[in-house]
């Protein structure tokens, strides 16, 4: 095979050379022409003996046969052998397949720099320049210094095959996993790096008798597009294995007989009209990127008509995202899809607000929503629905093994994602039963049990342990108990983009009524306000800005004319935190407030002092809130025998006459009511704070009014606005902090520590200003005065 130049025949090997020479900026582009023939020419004289004597599950080969059938593909790819540089033909890869590197004992290969320098002469090099150059971008940053970065190998297990004819031992397959030492460093000088990942290189199918194995877990070659009837039989699969694990999430609550209301419309892509979605219909669901593009292709009270009649949906005006997805329907034989831009009248807001209130049961009782994760706006296409719309496989023959540099699995594609950056994306995904995913690389499958891929064989029963399953996506609920979902649903909306800000809560509410639902919160509407869980209210005030984010408000919604209220996180523009009490108490807080952000923490409450709880509702009356309360009994365990007072709450139904502040101001909407204690303060930066212009909360000592002052609490204060030297602080619950400590004048138990929350007044109403913990023996000698609080 060669390749003519002007008027010079060229092999390909000796024409790499020439160029890198004379033009090194071809190399790449030329690599990436001529691959896909040079692989396939060696596939099929490499491997026609594998397709031959290969099946789906063929017997142990003998050890001797597998020795010969080596050494017959090592003649025979001579070329290949010469296309290593001298570390890695070196590398005996063969064995490290078979028996695997321990992550101890990793192989150093290379620097980076010199890998990418060679990758026009090495095969295994080439692979990973394929990947770095392909999730780095390097060519959008051609002055990153990569100089100190070294890449190392080891394996990873892809799974252990299960079958009763096969030795577990025998079928223990393993990838090659290429990490990056130094990538830290890079990250702090460029944090556009994060993105920067290790790369896994799998064995193809061709090769797994040469190990003695079937070609379960081990790497297919993909088609131009995507294989439909993979996809059906994964979903046939899911079905017929999962049963009813996979139904919606809103399982929980199968006895609410959940149906799409009436007024729900979807895409009829026979008759290609909008149509009232029929009783019972099984239909499918998009998510996508809209990305700012213009309206032409909308429903509204102008067409509505005209598409409610067959062949009333002109697809010519329709983005490629929305055409490629209803032609991927047509593929799998459906026939009903539900697209919100041409199922929602779009200049109807009675029809909007219908529609997005029941956002839960549309994608809750989707049979299957596409996710669109490959574009960044609703005209790219689904890559892989069309031919020449994604990247196609790297497969480089290192030492007769065909070795294919993977693209990221499911989270972490997803992480790469403009998709994964929108906070409407969220709940469509979550709320889902199953997902087709639809990246630049490939596509893949989830259910609430399962993820497959088209690169993977993962379909057997014999695997019972694929790595696939470590790499899910999204799993909702996070847990049986609501607030623990609630506040993993708060974390991923409040980092993600919104183009209106105030559509917050609304990007939330299918969430919100999924959990109310679910879990028997009531009626949702009266269950969240605000985007807050008013039913474990003792749990959502504790929220904390991300100490990254300024603390501004959100712009209002159209239509509402009064601000939001202080306590609630939606009203503030950014990412928002609900985190462990522990994170009061940290000595570091570059290292464990900063970095380490306890992602998955929960603030812990153990005793509840406020009770009953009141609101102004949106039409000025005051109502009582039904609050959840926990039963269990406070036991203080105490390291002394001194006695040592413990904080009692004042209780009991607030007077009429005292829901009205002294200066008789009318209360907004979403003012809360409530009987607790306050006390003053004195706060100081805490000392080895970082001060950086990019943060923008900071931790600050709560001090006694003794002389010298000492601490006895900490809370989470904004930076950007002059704090006085003293705050005022009400008291919201006890902590079951366990790791209490004495400080000279305070006793030693557990439990010790009460939340707090920072507020300032301004004629007789308070707001939030941030929250925090203190010593209860401190709040006792304060002299703390009992009140009813208005928290606007």
């Amino acid at each position: 095979m060669a390749v003519l130049l002007g008027t010079t025949v060229y092999q390909p090997r000796v024409l790499l050379r020439v160029l890198s020479v004379r033009s090194p900026h071809m190399v790449w582009p030329l690599l990436e022409l001529l691959e896909g023939l040079l692989l396939e020419f060696r596939f099929f004289s490499s491997s026609a003996r594998a397709n031959q004597r290969q099946t789906s599950h063929s017997p142990l080969l003998h050890p001797d046969q597998i020795r010969t059938d080596l050494q017959r593909d090592h003649a025979t790819t001579s070329d290949d052998e010469a296309l290593l540089c001298s570390i890695c033909a070196n590398l005996n890869f063969y064995q490290i397949f078979l028996e695997g590197i321990p992550e101890t004992e990793d192989i150093p290969l290379d620097y980076l720099s010199s890998i990418l320098k060679k990758s026009y002469q090495c095969s295994f090099c080439r692979l990973i320049s394929f990947h770095v150059r392909r999730t780095w971008m390097l060519d959008k940053f051609p002055h990153v210094d990569i100089s100190g970065i070294e890449c190392r190998m080891f394996t990873k297990h892809c799974g252990c095959l299960q079958l009763a004819t096969y030795p577990p031992s025998k079928f223990r397959c393993h990838r090659l996993h290429i990490t990056m030492e130094g990538i830290e460093d890079l990250w702090k000088r460029y944090p556009a790096f994060r993105i920067a990942s290790a790369l896994n290189i799998h064995l193809m199918q061709e090769d797994a008798f040469k190990f003695g194995r079937p070609a379960d877990l081990h790497c297919r070659r993909m088609k131009n597009t995507v294989d439909i009837k993979m996809v059906k039989k994964w979903i046939k699969l899911c079905h017929k294995s999962h049963g009813d694990i996979c139904k919606s999430f809103l399982r929980i609550g199968e006895h609410d007989n959940r149906k799409l209301p009436g007024f729900v419309r979807v895409v009829d892509v026979v008759l290609m009209a909008v149509v009232p979605a029929p009783p019972g219909c099984r239909y499918v669901a998009l998510s996508y990127i809209w990305g700012g593009i213009g309206a032409e292709y909308w429903t509204t009270k102008d067409n509505i008509a005209e598409r409610g009649t067959p062949g009333g949906l002109n697809t010519a005006k329709l983005p490629d995202t929305i055409t490629d997805s209803i032609l991927f329907v047509r593929q799998l034989g459906e026939r009903y899809i539900w697209i919100d831009t041409l199922c929602i009248i779009q200049d109807n807001s009675q029809d909007k607000f219908a529609q997005i209130n029941n956002m839960d049961l549309v994608y809750g009782l989707s049979y299957l929503t596409i996710i669109a994760a490959g574009g960044t706006t609703a005209r790219d296409p689904l890559p892989g629905c069309r031919p020449q719309t994604r990247t196609q496989q790297h497969i480089e023959v290192v030492q007769g093994l065909h070795l294919y540099a993977a693209p990221p699995r499911l989270k972490e594609a997803l992480t790469l994602s403009a998709w994964n950056t929108r906070c409407w994306t969220y709940q469509e995904c979550a709320l889902s039963r199953r997902r087709i995913y639809f990246t630049g690389q490939q596509v893949y499958f989830e259910c609430q049990f399962d993820v497959l891929c088209e690169d993977v064989i993962a379909e057997s029963k014999c695997d019972s342990t694929s790595f696939l399953k470590l790499s899910r996506a999204e799993y909702f609920p996070q847990s049986l108990d609501p607030f623990t979902s609630y506040l993993a649903a708060v974390r991923q909306c409040t980092r993600r983009n919104l183009t209106v800000e105030s559509d917050i809560v609304d990007a939330l509410t299918g969430v919100t009524n999924a959990l109310a639902k679910a879990f028997g919160l009531g009626d949702p509407d009266r269950a969240f306000r605000y985007g807050m869980m008013l039913t474990d209210l003792h749990h959502s005030l504790l929220w904390q800005h991300h100490p990254h984010t300024p603390r501004t408000r959100r712009s209002l919604p159209d239509g509402c004319s009064l601000p939001w209220p202080s306590w609630s996180w939606a009203t503030w523009h950014g990412a928002v935190n609900y985190v462990s009490e522990h994170r009061y108490l940290v000595t570091h807080p570059e290292d464990a407030w900063l970095v380490n952000e306890f992602e998955f923490a929960k603030p812990s409450v153990v005793e509840m002092f406020v009770d009953p709880w009141y609101i102004v509702d949106h039409g000025g009356i005051i109502v009582q809130l039904d609050v959840r309360r926990d039963s269990r009994r406070v036991v203080l365990i105490r390291e002394t025998e001194r006695k040592v007072s413990t904080y009692s709450s004042p209780r009991g139904i607030i007077d009429p006459t005292e829901m009205t502040p002294d200066s008789h101001r009318a209360l907004n909407p979403g003012t809360l009511i409530f009987r607790t204690t306050s006390s003053h303060f004195a706060i100081a930066r805490r000392r080895g704070e970082e001060s950086n212009a990019s943060i923008h909360h900071g931790l600050f000592n709560i001090l006694s009014g003794s002389s010298p002052p000492i601490w006895v609490g900490t809370a989470v204060l904004p930076l950007d606005a002059a704090l006085p030297t003293s705050l005022e602080f009400i008291v919201l619950s006890r902590t079951s902090l366990n790791d209490g400590y004495d400080i000279e004048r305070f006793e030693y138990y557990n439990e010790c520590l009460l939340y707090v929350m920072a507020v300032s007044q301004n004629g007789g109403l308070m707001e939030r200003v941030g929250l925090g913990i203190i010593h209860e023996a401190a709040w006792i000698a304060s002299g703390m005065e009992e009140k009813v609080v208005f928290l606007r």
